[in-house]
C-alpha cells in the first residue's frame, strides 16, 4: 500500500501536465466549433476535400455542424492523448526503478515482485481514470452552452467508456513492456512507437475497404464513434479482444518481471 501511495504522489505532477494538455485541447477544439455550429457552408467545404482523407479521419460519418458530429471527430484525438498518457505511465512506472537506481531499495522490502507490479499498476490505473474523468468533465462544461439533447449525453457516455477500454489496453501493454524489456531505457519510447504505429494503422484501415482488416490490429478502431452515435452500442467482439490483450499483457508482465534480472 505504501508503494501505491508513493506512486500516486510521484506521478501527480505528470497527471497535472496531462490534465492541462487535455483541457487546452478541449477548449481550443470547441472554440473552433463556434464557427462550425449550424453553418451549412461548412458542408460544402468538406465535400470538396479528398474522400480518402475524410474516410481516414472518419469525418464523412458525421455532421460537423452539430455538437454530436463534432465530438464524434474529436473523440479520436481524445483517444490518442489519453492512450499516450496511459502507455507512458504503464511503461515508466515500472522501468523508472531501474532508471533512477531505486530498484535495489524496492527489492529489500519484505514484499514480492508481483506485489510491486500490482501496486504500481493500480497507481497508473487511478491516474488514467482521473484523466478520463477530467476529459469527461471539461467536455460537459464546453458543450453546455449548446444545450445538447439526451442523445448526445448517451453518445458521450458510450464514448468515454470506449476511451476507458482503449486506455486500459495501452496501459497494460505499457506495463508489460516496462516489466519485460531488459533495456529499461527503451521501454517508454518503444511503447509510444507501438502506440503511434497502431494509430497510423487505424488511419490506413479507413482509407479503403481492402485495408479494413487492419482495424483488428489497432485499438483505435475497435470502437467506431459513428457506430456509438448512430447505433448506441459497443461491439462486444472488440470488448473481448481488448480484454484478451489486457489479460495477456498483464500475465506477461507478472511472469517476466518475476524472472528477469534487474539492473541495479
Amino acid at each position: 500500500m505504501n508503494i501505491f501511495f508513493r506512486e500516486l504522489k510521484a506521478n501527480f505532477k505528470s497527471l497535472l501536465i496531462w490534465a492541462v494538455i487535455v483541457i487546452l485541447f478541449n477548449t481550443v477544439g470547441f472554440a473552433k466549433f463556434t464557427a462550425y455550429y449550424e453553418n451549412p457552408e461548412l458542408i460544402e467545404v468538406l465535400n470538396g476535400m479528398p474522400p480518402a482523407m475524410l474516410a481516414a479521419f472518419n469525418m464523412n460519418a458525421f455532421n460537423l455542424t452539430t455538437i454530436s458530429g463534432f465530438f464524434g471527430v474529436m473523440i479520436t484525438f481524445f483517444g490518442l492523448l489519453l492512450s499516450i498518457s496511459a502507455v507512458m505511465w504503464g511503461s515508466d512506472i515500472i522501468s523508472k526503478e531501474e532508471r533512477d537506481k531505486t530498484v535495489e531499495f524496492s527489492l529489500t522490502l519484505p514484499i514480492r515482485r508481483s506485489s510491486i507490479v500490482t501496486a504500481k499498476t493500480l497507481a497508473a490505473l487511478v491516474n488514467s481514470i482521473a484523466l478520463l474523468g477530467i476529459t469527461w468533465g471539461i467536455t460537459l462544461v464546453s458543450v453546455s452552452k449548446y444545450q445538447p439533447d439526451s442523445d448526445f449525453y448517451n453518445f458521450l457516455a458510450l464514448g468515454m467508456l470506449a476511451l476507458f477500454i482503449v486506455q486500459i489496453v495501452f496501459l497494460a501493454v505499457g506495463i508489460f513492456l516496462g516489466c519485460a524489456m531488459k533495456q529499461h531505457k527503451r521501454a517508454s519510447s518503444t511503447a509510444v512507437f507501438l502506440l503511434l504505429g497502431t494509430y497510423f494503422l487505424s488511419i490506413i484501415s479507413g482509407m479503403s475497404e481492402n485495408l479494413e482488416f487492419l482495424k483488428y490490429f489497432s485499438p483505435f478502431k475497435y470502437f467506431d464513434p459513428a457506430s456509438l452515435l448512430h447505433e448506441s452500442k459497443i461491439d462486444l467482439t472488440f470488448v473481448w479482444l481488448s480484454v484478451g490483450i489486457i489479460a495477456v499483457s498483464m500475465i506477461g508482465a507478472y511472469v517476466t518481471y518475476s524472472k528477469r534480472d534487474l539492473y541495479i
